[in-house]
């Protein structure tokens, strides 16, 4: 994994979205995750093109004998002669094409993960991309899982808060008749806290970050322009 050329981060934060690194690879992905804003920006532009195709079937358990039969049908891989070995090589090398062919396979993976693949959960996570209400640029994801974290992340450099500013980080539930501060904010870095800060997590939960007075909204409510806003999505 060469983190270095461009197409394979791409091809890398794509596999990663797509749940297809083996865990070695994986675990190595996530710790250069957190010292690498354009890394987890590009996870974050892949997530923007995968996760809405994730929301278009319900989730089933898979039928007995799926799995089984799966291995019985891939059979033992091939062996293949030095010439066959060379090609595969040379084919798998085209990273321009690999990074092309994970956007066609993405609908049936993810499908797959869906309706098949996915495990029974007792903790629910939920991902929401922060955009500018009038650009529609992502500038932060808020990452929450029940039980455990609800995590702020940015992901490009934070422009400079106002003098006599700052910024505040609100967050509405379905059918809450008010927003609820879950505090300030410095710009371009990450917050975390615990989960039972917010009145409740679900989809379609609204999060955004105002600009407010220094030390927060006077009012425990969002008084200042809205620079980021979105709604959570399960994943």
């Amino acid at each position: 994994m060469n983190l270095m050329d461009a197409d394979d981060r791409s091809v890398a934060a794509a596999e990663y979205v797509l749940g297809t690194l083996d865990a070695p690879t994986r675990a190595a992905f996530e710790r250069l995750l957190q010292d690498d804003p354009g890394l987890r920006a590009e996870v974050y532009r892949w997530q923007d093109r995968l996760l809405p195709l994730a929301l278009r079937g319900n989730a089933e358990a898979p039928r007995e004998g799926l799995w089984p039969g799966i291995a019985a049908r891939i059979g033992p891989a091939p062996v293949h002669t030095p010439v066959e070995a060379a090609n595969d090589a040379l084919w798998q090398s085209r990273r321009r094409w690999r990074a092309t062919a994970l956007l066609s396979m993405a609908a049936s993976v993810l499908l797959a993960a869906v309706l098949v693949l996915r495990p029974a959960q007792t903790q629910v996570r939920y991902i929401t991309l922060l955009q500018a209400p009038e650009t529609q640029r992502t500038g932060w994801v808020v990452e929450a899982t029940t039980g455990e974290r609800i995590r702020l992340v940015p992901i490009e450099a934070g422009a400079a808060v106002p003098a006599g500013k700052s910024l505040q980080f609100w967050t509405k539930p379905q059918g809450a008749d008010r927003p609820t501060s879950l505090g300030l904010v410095d710009p371009g870095a990450r917050l975390e806290l615990p989960v039972e800060r917010s009145p409740g997590l679900g989809e379609q939960q609204l999060f955004e970050l105002t600009l407010e007075p220094q030390g927060g909204s006077p009012t425990g409510l969002p008084t200042g322009p809205i620079l980021f806003v979105g709604r959570s999505v399960r994943l």
